[in-house]
C-alpha cells in the first residue's frame, strides 16, 4: 500500500480566475493527492476579500495578504494604510506576496522599494512571516531584509545563486521550490536543492503558474505538488515521505506555529 503523503503547498493562488470554473474539484484533487494544507497569498487590495472568504470556508487553506510588485500600477500609498487596517481586522498567517521584480523594466524600482520597505515594517509590526517575490532582484531583496531585525519568511520560487540562498537561510529565511526544479535545464537550482539544509526547504506549486516539466504549458494546480516532491527526493537521494515530513513541518512551523 502506498504511503499517504501529507504535503503543504506553501504557495498557491487558488483565488485566481483560472480556477473559477472548477475550484472545488481542484481542491478535492489536491487533497486526494496528499496535499493537506495550502497557503493562499493575495497580491492586491482587490484580491484580499476573495482570499479571506476562500480560506474562511476551507480549514486547510491559510491566507496571506500583500501588495505584489508586478501589480505596482494598481497600488497606491493608501493601500499600505488599508493593509495595516486589514491585518488588524482579519487573521493572517503571513504578509505577502510582496517583494521586488527588476526583470520588468517598466516598473519603477524606487516605488517598488517603497512598497517593499513599508511591508517589511508591517511584517515586523504584526510579527508575521513574509512571502517574498524576487526576480532579478535577489541582491536588493537581501539588502533590504538586512535593514530589519527579526524578520522571517520564505522567498518563493527561488531562482537565485547558491550564495544568495545561503545568505537567505543564514538570516532564517526559507527557500520555496516548485515546478522549475523538475526541468533538466535547471542545473543550478537542482544543485542548490540537493545540497541545502532541509530545515529551510519548502515545497510549492505557485498555481496556476509554473507547472512541472510533465505539464509544461498547462494550468498548474496543487495536486501536482507530489511531482515536485519526487524530484526533490531524487535530487537529495531521500525517500519522498522523509522530504514530505520535513517540508510540511517547516511550513507549519513558519505559518501556523506548529509542526
Amino acid at each position: 500500500m502506498p504511503v499517504q503523503l501529507n504535503l503543504f503547498d506553501s504557495h498557491a493562488h487558488l483565488d485566481a480566475q483560472a480556477f473559477d470554473a472548477d475550484r472545488n474539484e481542484v481542491l478535492a484533487a489536491a487533497r486526494k493527492a496528499g496535499v493537506c494544507e495550502m497557503l493562499v497569498p493575495a497580491i492586491a487590495v482587490s484580491d484580499w476579500k476573495a482570499v479571506h472568504d476562500l480560506c474562511a470556508a476551507e480549514a486547510d487553506l491559510h491566507p496571506a495578504y500583500g501588495l505584489h510588485p508586478l501589480y505596482l500600477p494598481q497600488h497606491s500609498d493608501r493601500d499600505l494604510v488599508r493593509l495595516r487596517e486589514w491585518l488588524r481586522a482579519h487573521g493572517s498567517v503571513a504578509l505577502g506576496e510582496c517583494g521586488l521584480d527588476f526583470h520588468d523594466s517598466s516598473l519603477d524600482r524606487e516605488r517598488q522599494l517603497h512598497f517593499l520597505r513599508e511591508q517589511l515594517r508591517l511584517a515586523r509590526e504584526f510579527d508575521l512571516p513574509l512571502v517574498l517575490h524576487a526576480r532579478a532582484a535577489f541582491e536588493q531583496v537581501i539588502l533590504e531584509l538586512r535593514k530589519f531585525d527579526g524578520l522571517r519568511g520564505v522567498v518563493h520560487s527561488f531562482s537565485g545563486s547558491a550564495e544568495q540562498a545561503r545568505r537567505l537561510w543564514e538570516m532564517g529565511f526559507m527557500i520555496g521550490i516548485g515546478g522549475p526544479v523538475t526541468y533538466d535545464r535547471a542545473r543550478r537550482l537542482r544543485r542548490i536543492v540537493a545540497e541545502m539544509p532541509i530545515e529551510f526547504l519548502l515545497l510549492e506549486t505557485d498555481s496556476p503558474d509554473q507547472p512541472d516539466a510533465a505539464h509544461r504549458g498547462r494550468r498548474n494546480e496543487p495536486a501536482r505538488l507530489p511531482e515536485v516532491l519526487r524530484c526533490v527526493a531524487e535530487l537529495r537521494d531521500c525517500a519522498p515521505a522523509e522530504i514530505a515530513r520535513a517540508t510540511t513541518a517547516n511550513a507549519r512551523s513558519l505559518f501556523t506555529g506548529r509542526t
